[in-house]
Parts: C-alpha cells; structure tokens; sequence
C-alpha cells in the first residue's frame, strides 16, 4: 500500500512524488495520459512543458531566479534536470522540452518508492493524497474537487506561441543577439525579427482583422461561470493585447530594448525574438506570442514578420482552457485543504502560474506529505522568501479578483530598513534576493529540511 497518492504527473507533481519518496514515503503517482489525453499535451513523458520552453530568469536578484535559488538549496529534482537540458537563452533557463520531459520520466521510472500509473482519477482518495492535476484537470475530477470543495473552480483561458523550422528563416533580414549582449553564444542567444514603424504598423493592422479560433469550443467552461474572453494577463495573446493600443506590443512581447540591428547600426523599431527550442537548434519559438489566429491566418500574418516571410510553422499556436481552485477560501499556506489536513493541492491549479512556481509548490507539497505522514507539523515557508511569498498570496488574495500569480517582487513584504526608500531599483533587489537567502537558510536550520 502506497503512503501517498499524487494525482498528476506534470511538474508539480513529479517533484512532490519525488521529494516525498526521498523521504521515505511509497508514492503512487497517477498520470491520465495516453489513455486520457489533454487537446495540449502531444507526448506521454511526464513534466511535459506545453507552453513554452523557458523557465524565467536566472539572475539572483530577479524574482524567477531567487525562485531557483531556494529550489536548488532545497534539492529540486526538476530544477537539476532542465539545467541538465539546458539552452543558450541569455540570462534566462530554457530547455530542450524532449530531453528535460525524457529525463525527469526517467528519474522518476527509476526511483524505487515511486510506482507510476497510468489511468484517470476520477475520485478523491481518503488517503494522505497531493492534487497536482493542472491546469487541464479532467472534467471527472474537475466535478469532484467542486463537489469536495462546494465551490465551482475558476477558469482562464491560456494561449501556446507556434514554433518554426529554423532552417526557414531568413537570416537576410534576421539577426542573432541577446538582449544587452547577455547570451552565452558570441553571435547570440536569440534570432531577432526587426521591425521597421511602417512594418510595425501594418503588422498590427493585419493581426487585429485576422480571423480567430471561437471560444464556441470553451462552452463547457462558459458554462460553469467563466466570461468568454476571459484570458490570463500574465500570458495574453498578441491579438488582445494589440487591441489596446497600435503601440502596446511595441512596449511589451515586441519591445526592442537592448537590441541594435547589425545591418543599420541602430534598435529596431520593434523585434519579435525567436527562442531555440530543441538542442540540436532547429527549433524555435516565437517569444511572447501567444496566439488564438487561425491557422491559416497565423500562416498568412506571421510571414508579414521580417525574416519570416517563407517560414514553415512546425507547430501553429492554440489556446486552451487552465482550470485553478479558489485557493484563497480552500487552502492553507502549508498548500493543505483546509477543510482535510491529509489532502495537498499544488502546481497551477493552486493559482500559481509559471512553471519554476509550479515545480515549487510540489516541492513543498511534497515536503510537507512526508511530515503528516511522519506525525510531524506541516511547514509554513517565510513571507520573505519567493516561495512564501507565493504561498501566502494564494491562500490570503482577494477571491474577487483571484488570478494566477507568478512570482514577482511585489509580493514580498517591504524591506524593513530605514535605508530602503533610498535605495535604486537594483540596491533593492538584491536586498530582497539576500533577505529571502538569510531567512531559508534560518528556517532550513529549524525545521530541519
């Protein structure tokens, strides 16, 4: 008999399983596919990233990279397997999505405490159990965490930005650089699209008249209290966030900053960027674009981008729905539903969003099973550091205007120094990144992890 059930086999939850089986625990962990498949997913590794293949900064003082930092202090499997795979992608961690989802399935094929199986949940255990099911949860389920919890769950609609074959672009108007010179490449990180303001403009004109997908295909969702056109702000689509404003893609997934085309010696007026998206670097993706076009129309607006005037799409963008719980009425810092002390919930049906705060939160789910299972008190992470910070936000945020959070600095509480007003935007950032490493390293010392 297994000492605990982890429902779901994506990030969160293979980092659960296996912090809590490192801790002795037998763990079953169940994955719905390839019975049961998502309408995202397209292999049957477990940890498979579908939206993109970047796991966010890693510089200390940004607050994605003070997130991996506390997961590498606290032995993340995950986190050791994408810097396994990783890619040249500037200051940031991006991996090979096929070579990271191999190995993470690999390590947990081959831990002995962890048994893997391969069917739907369709009911809550009465066990010490973790639900790490995602954003893409079965309906099944889906209907029993309502049940169990007398709340329907809220809903999003998320977007996925389309690949192409690198051989396809036309470096005539392409150019390779990373932002600020910050790859790890000399000729670097990223392939850039350049824009002049005229290209720019009728770029923007032709991506606001395109046809797109219906949310007819969401009606099920719709049905259960969701508003059609009801997006993710942190992940929105091109076309939308082009609809408020000829210029707001130009200051957002389009800005040119840090950036000089080595043909005219000047920045664009606006780039797209292309991130490498497999090792053997004839892969990439289109950075920041989210799309919900039709396919054809994705064909047809995106050859008006330079450089992709004849590119072949090995994989079109496409939305589909994410599923997250009212944390804040549902759950405990220590991720415990608070109504059952024996039931976890983690990664982004918890509201977390991005998927190094997925990986977090199974790590803490996953840490705190293996101290119910042992009799011990579950752990509260500080405030202080990004994964408390993460923590508290999701179980104390206003449930009115409840949406996924990332991890960002404005969710730790203020320096408590005299001197912090007068700090510079970077002082303060490494004030947060130190104090957050001070106040791990203490509880860590404590509770000891």
């Amino acid at each position: 008999m297994p000492n605990l059930i982890v429902i779901g086999g994506g990030l969160a939850g293979c980092e659960a399983a296996w912090q809590a089986a490192e801790r002795g625990l037998n763990v079953d962990l169940y994955e719905m596919r390839p019975s049961l498949t998502t309408g995202a997913h397209e292999t049957e590794y477990l940890a498979e990233l579908v939206c993109s293949n970047s796991l966010g900064s890693n510089l200390p003082d940004r607050a994605s990279g003070m997130l991996k930092n506390e997961l590498r202090r606290l032995g993340s499997l995950l986190l050791e397997c994408a810097e396994a795979c990783a890619l040249p992608a500037g200051a940031a961690l991006a991996v090979d999505r096929q070579l990271f989802a191999g190995k993470v399935t690999e390590r947990i094929q081959s831990h002995p405490r962890i048994r893997i199986i391969r069917c739907e949940v369709t009911e809550i255990p009465d066990a010490l159990c973790i639900i790490a099911s995602g954003p893409l949860t079965s309906p099944s389920l889906s209907r029993k965490i309502a049940e169990l919890s007398g709340e329907e769950q809220l809903f999003f609609f998320d977007a996925i930005a389309p690949i192409v074959s690198s051989g396809t672009i036309n470096m005539q108007r392409a150019f390779r650089a990373s932002r600020y010179d910050q790859g790890r490449q000399e000729s670097g990180d990223y392939i850039n699209c350049p824009f002049t303001s005229d290209e720019y403009y009728a770029f923007v004109e032709a991506l606001l008249y395109a046809d797109r997908i219906e949310l007819r295909t969401f009606e099920d969702a719709i049905k259960n209290g969701v508003k059609a056109g009801q997006f993710f702000e942190g992940c929105l689509p091109v076309e939308i966030i082009a609809e408020r404003g000829g210029d707001s893609l130009a200051f957002g997934p389009m800005r040119p900053i840090g950036l000089k085309d080595p043909r005219t010696g000047k920045r664009p007026f606006a780039v797209v960027q292309l991130r490498q998206d497999n090792l053997l670097g004839d892969l990439f993706n289109m950075v920041g674009f989210q799309t919900n076009l039709k396919y054809l129309e994705q064909k047809r607006v995106f050859s008006l981008i330079p450089g992709l005037e004849k590119a072949e799409f090995v994989r079109y963008g496409q939305m589909h729905r994410n599923t997250f719980i009212a944390s804040p009425k549902l759950l405990r810092p220590t991720l415990q539903f608070i109504k059952r002390s024996d039931l976890l919930f983690a990664g982004q049906i918890t509201g977390v969003e991005g998927y190094v705060g997925n990986i977090a939160t199974g790590l803490l789910a996953g840490l705190n099973a293996a101290h119910i299972h042992n009799g011990e008190q579950p752990i509260t992470f500080p405030r202080t550091t990004m994964l408390g910070a993460l923590c508290h936000y999701i179980t104390h945020a206003d449930l009115k205007d409840f949406q996924p959070m990332k991890s960002n600095l404005g969710i730790l509480p203020p320096l408590e120094d005299e001197d912090s007003n007068r700090r510079s935007k970077l002082e303060r950032a490494k004030a947060y990144a130190n104090r957050a490493q001070s106040d791990l390293e203490t509880m860590m010392s404590i509770d000891r992890i």
